[in-house]
Order: C-alpha cells, then structure tokens, then sequence
C-alpha cells in the first residue's frame, strides 16, 4: 500500500543531512560536554558551535539560547519561570485561547496556585485583537505569551506589533514560534520578543531537541535544577548530537525556504481546491490568504473527525484532527471552539499539513480516496441526513 505523510505539523522526518551532522557526535565526539579532557571538550565545541550557527540563523546572540529537550520544556520554562522570578512584580499572565496545551496547562497549574490568567478571544480567523491585549495589560501583569503561528489552522499572528503593546506598558513577551520555525521567515531581533520556543522535530530535525531564546535581561526561574549546565539556566547533560542536527535543519530550513515553500504553496492550493470541488459542505477554517501555507484544516459535517482520519488511515494517508499532543481526545478542538466553530462541526475536523516531500500524486490520490469516505461517513449519520432534508 501506499504511504502519504500529511502530518508534518505534528512531526516531521529526519533530514538525512541532519543525521549525517549528527553522526560523528554519536559515535565518534560522544564525550559529556562539561567534562574538562579532550573528549569532552570535542563535543563541547560542536555544541557551542551550533549555537553560534542557530543564533545567526535567528539574529539573536549565542548567550541568549539555551537548549533543552524541545518547545514543551522551553514553554513551561517561560511561563512557570517568570511567573517565579516576577511574582513580586505581580501574578497575572496574559495569552490566547488558541495557545497549544503547552501554554495554556502551565498557565492553568499557575492559576490554581494564586494567579490570574486572562485569555484573550480570537476572531473568525484565529486573530487576537491588539487593542484586546491593549486593554487586558494591567499594573501586575507580568508576562504576554502568543504563539507566532497556530499549529491547527496555520494564522500567523502579527507578532512585532503584539510584542510592542507588551514593551509600551512594560511587560515581558513571549513567543512559541514552533510551527513558524521553517515555514517562515523569523528574525528575533524584528521581532523584538523577550522570549522565544522552538523545537527541532517541526523543521526536519531530531526528536527530543529544542530551544529556548531569553532575552539579555529577561528574568526567569531555571524550570530544571541540578547542575550548572546551560549557564546555570537549565540543569542536564546537554543532548550535543540532537543539538548539532538540529542546527543543520534549521540552516537547511532557512536556506531552502524560498524553494520549499513554492513547491508545498502550489500543492497546497491544489488540496485547497480539490477539496472544496469534490466534497460537498466542505468548510476551510482560519485565513485562506495569510497563514503558514502548509496548513490546510478543514471540517467536513456530518462525517465524524476520527473516523475520517481512520478510513485515511486505512487507505495509506496519514492525517491528523488538530494537535498531535491531544490526539486520542474526544473534545472538539479548542482552537475552533475560540473562532467560533460549532462543536458538533468542530468534531468533523480534518488538518493536512503538508511538507517538502509530497507529490503532487499524493495530492491527485487523496482527492480520488477522501470523496467516497466523507459520503459513506454522512450516510451513517441520520443527524446530518435530516439536516440536508429539513
């Protein structure tokens, strides 16, 4: 059978350029960084090496990056940290209702521990409003914290100008930048954000591997203690091979970007397209102009999410209905449920994120497998039948 991969936001593969990076830090330069012999030392330099090259990648300084096991730890890192150091300052955070889990579940531990969270709404489109944030900014407000690019409907958020209304009224800003990371153009000095994730799963990398960019200044409360790795900032025996791949996927990403993305904007537009023609009652959520162009989510009425992406599953084509982290889940995404999605539409989910190596064969074969299967699925539904004939 074949296989057809639309779930690389949820992960993507391996660049095998990235794993011939890594594998001298596997098998030949395996020495535990902070060890002071020459074995050590040689995988020192490859870490501090790639951390020179992701900074200039970013625009940012090498001392403002540090490494950790991905965007999971360097979220709760941010919100969990400042809210330690700052808590003199005040205990109120702001962030988005369309935040990933690794966001809103720290924000959530903080809220029964004496803090108080605003969420801001979104638009139809997965939009903050900045005069919503404006107005939400309070005397204790001590950190702002909005993903740069949603990992369910693709928006991008205008961060520069979020970030600015954070600074004018003296406040932190923090940024999950995951799903932008290779898929857009990111420059943290642009930005101008204190506190930036990323994880280097999303942009070909390794697993287990990711970021965290502080600001010069920024304070935070290390989230792990028990040595002085990182600059005492984050305790544990530095992953050099996984830092080193990752490295090499993000210049591999940043380099190709221009060339990647024309290649999945035009399948993209083909899937758009072809959805929307051959399936009827087919609803597009989020912006169709401005978004993360690999990204595609779409609710498909009275065919049930999970059972469509099973069926897909079974026809070779791997699909998701929204966050890898809370697949399994029988709630209705929470990001469609902030746009404005109905919950029993919102439960007919389907996201194809797509990446550098699909075809337009795998765009021609999904066309010609998912009709029939939105079909069967509504006729298994006296709800939706009814629906159409009321």
């Amino acid at each position: 059978m074949r296989r057809i991969y639309f779930d690389h936001n949820s992960t993507t593969p391996l660049d095998s350029r990235a794993l011939e990076a890594m594998t001298p830090y596997l098998l030949e330069f395996y020495g535990n960084a902070s060890s002071v012999h020459s074995v050590g030392q040689s995988a020192r330099a490859g870490l501090e090496k790639s951390r020179e090259q992701i900074a200039m990648l970013l625009n940012c300084r090498p001392d403002e990056l540090y490494f950790t096991s991905g965007a999971t730890e360097s979220d709760n890192t941010v919100v969990k940290g400042v809210a330690d150091a700052l808590a003199h300052k005040g205990k109120h955070i702001v962030t988005s209702r369309i935040e990933h889990h690794a966001v809103l579940e720290p924000c959530e531990y903080l809220s029964r521990h004496g803090y108080d969270i605003t969420y801001l709404s979104v638009d139809r489109r997965g939009y903050v409003d900045p005069e919503e944030l404006r107005g939400a900014i309070r005397d204790d407000t001590i950190l702002v914290s909005i993903m740069q690019a949603n990992n369910e409907v693709g928006t991008i958020q205008d961060i520069k100008k979020l970030c600015q209304i954070a600074h004018d009224k003296g406040v932190l800003f923090h940024s999950d930048s995951v799903q932008a990371l290779g898929k857009i153009p990111v420059d943290i000095k642009d930005l101008g954000v204190d506190f930036l994730s990323g994880s280097a799963h999303k942009f070909y990398g390794p697993k287990g591997c990711g970021f965290l960019f502080a600001k010069t200044g920024a304070r935070f409360t290390p989230f792990a203690h028990g040595g002085a790795h990182e600059r005492n900032k984050r305790a544990g025996t530095e992953n050099v091979a996984g830092v080193v791949g990752m490295a090499k996927a993000l210049e591999l990403a940043v380099t190709e970007l221009g060339k990647n993305q024309t290649h999945i904007s035009t399948l993209a537009k083909q899937l758009f397209d072809g959805l929307l023609q051959s399936v009827p009652d087919s609803h597009f959520q989020g912006d169709p102009d401005h978004r993360i162009v690999n990204t595609l989510f779409f609710t498909f009425p009275g065919a049930e999410g999970e059972a469509t992406i099973l069926s897909m599953d079974m026809k070779g084509i791997a699909v998701s209905s929204g966050s890898a982290c809370t697949s399994g889940a029988v709630e209705p995404s929470h990001v469609l449920l902030a746009m404005g999605v109905r919950p029993e539409e919102a439960q007919t989910a389907v996201r194809f994120s797509l990446g550098k190596g699909n075809t337009k064969e795998d765009i021609e074969y999904t066309l010609e497998v998912l009709p029939p299967i939105i079909e069967r699925l509504r006729m298994m539904s006296p709800i939706y039948a009814q629906s159409k004939t009321a």
